[in-house]
């Protein structure tokens, strides 16, 4: 395993963004919830990072590779606002990027309640964009 972007069996966009990745502070990961986890689309960024991952001698946890030190944060949108609307996308996000890529998170904004199971946008009633802003102002003022 080698983090050389000529070692990388897929060839496609995401070897654009491994430069990007590596260079970054912080990653933020956002999506809308689906079927109560995150988004196919973020899965298979997340299952991508394989590719940054370098070998280690000294393997966390038994791990065999080690990633970059980044900082991340989660941002969802959902149309449900139970109390446990987003359980398993927060626990998915905390055992990936956290505890075995080894990201520190900044944080997390859950905005439930956004639509509709007709597919209506109602986000603009809610307090969710104005959290996103503070939040976004605040990840880094701490």
């Amino acid at each position: 395993m080698s983090a050389d972007m000529g070692n990388h069996v897929q060839k496609d966009a995401f070897n654009d963004i491994v430069p990007k990745i590596k260079e970054a502070d912080c990653i933020v990961f956002a999506s809308p919830l689906y079927f109560w986890t995150v988004s196919s689309r973020i899965k298979a960024f997340i299952e991508r990072f394989y590719c940054i991952a370098e070998e280690d001698a000294n393997p966390p946890l038994g791990r065999y590779e080690r990633y970059p030190v980044k900082d991340c944060a989660l941002l969802m949108t959902s149309a449900d606002d139970f109390f446990w609307t987003f359980e398993q996308a927060v626990s998915y996000y905390q055992f990936t990027m956290v505890n075995y890529i080894g990201f520190t998170d900044r944080g997390m904004l859950l905005a439930g309640g956004c639509g509709d199971t007709n597919g209506r946008p109602q986000i603009d009633k809610t307090s969710h964009l104005r959290e996103a802003y503070e939040f976004g102002k605040r990840i880094y003022s701490e």
